[in-house]
């Protein structure tokens, strides 16, 4: 991760570069040109009843009434990690079409992030292996941006600022082999947090409340399809999709 912190006329401007890098995981993937491209068109729906909330307390942390902009009226910040639309769309899944060696330009520019009355935006973002995911602070308190990498053996930490505000810094942050999911934090706040996903190839979407998603100008074949939530987990399916065909394909989550 490459940060830079940066202060401008009438607030902090908080730049941070995350350049996350996942060695060991695939091949390199190689630009192509894609003739009778299909695409993937589908829907990721929640049944059930999300989550409760977590909920904090404003006066444990600091900044109380700033980021009291944002509360349930009674001193408390709550933090919806599922959020589903009214037809039942779950917002914040990665689908990502997986193992591409080959393909359409992978022209995945710089994420943007950032940091809005004591809460990060989005709540999910993704990230390429060899991009950058830019943070800015709003805000006219200052942020203390902590960042972990998760897989099946731990949690590692792989980034963490005790405070960005004045000073400029630098940091350069590599993700071990296997690593794909990340969480941010802030430290001083600790009910803005954000994940990421990293990927390996231009064939993803992250869906909006109503849950659509669609991935195209993909070469025909068969391939292995993930659907990935920070919370609900993920699911796989294998689709094939014909030349100039639109493959069909529907995701449901639940939560017990």
């Amino acid at each position: 991760m490459t940060k830079a912190a940066t202060r401008v006329m009438g607030g902090w401007a908080l730049g941070v570069a995350v350049a996350m890098g996942v060695t060991g995981v695939a091949e390199a993937y190689e630009s192509a040109p894609v003739t009778n491209g299909g695409a993937l068109q589908g829907t990721v729906t929640f049944t059930g009843t999300p989550p409760p909330p977590k909920v904090f307390d404003l006066a444990r942390f600091p900044d109380k009434s700033f980021c009291g902009g944002i509360s349930d009226a009674k001193g408390y910040r709550l933090l919806r990690e599922v959020i589903a639309g009214q037809d039942g769309g779950l917002k914040d899944v990665v689908v990502v079409i997986e193992g591409v060696q080959k393909g359409k330009p992978f022209t995945f520019v710089s994420a943007k992030m950032e940091a809005n009355i004591c809460q990060f935006l989005p709540f999910v973002s993704v990230v390429s292996d060899k991009r950058q995911i830019t943070v800015a602070n709003r805000d006219p308190v200052s942020h203390d941006i902590q960042g972990y990498a998760y897989d099946m053996s731990g949690v590692d930490i792989v980034l963490h600022r005790a405070a960005l505000d004045k000073r400029g810094t630098t940091d350069v942050v590599n993700l071990t082999k296997g690593r794909k999911v990340f969480t941010m934090q802030c430290g001083r706040h600790p009910y803005m947090q954000s994940w990421g996903y990293a990927i390996e190839n231009p064939y993803h979407a992250v869906t909006d409340l109503d849950g659509a998603f669609t991935i195209g100008d993909l070469p025909a074949g068969t391939y292995q399809v993930k659907a990935w939530h920070p919370i609900l987990g993920s699911q796989e399916q294998t689709v094939t999709v014909t030349a100039n065909g639109t493959a069909p394909l529907a995701f449901t989550f639940g939560y017990q």
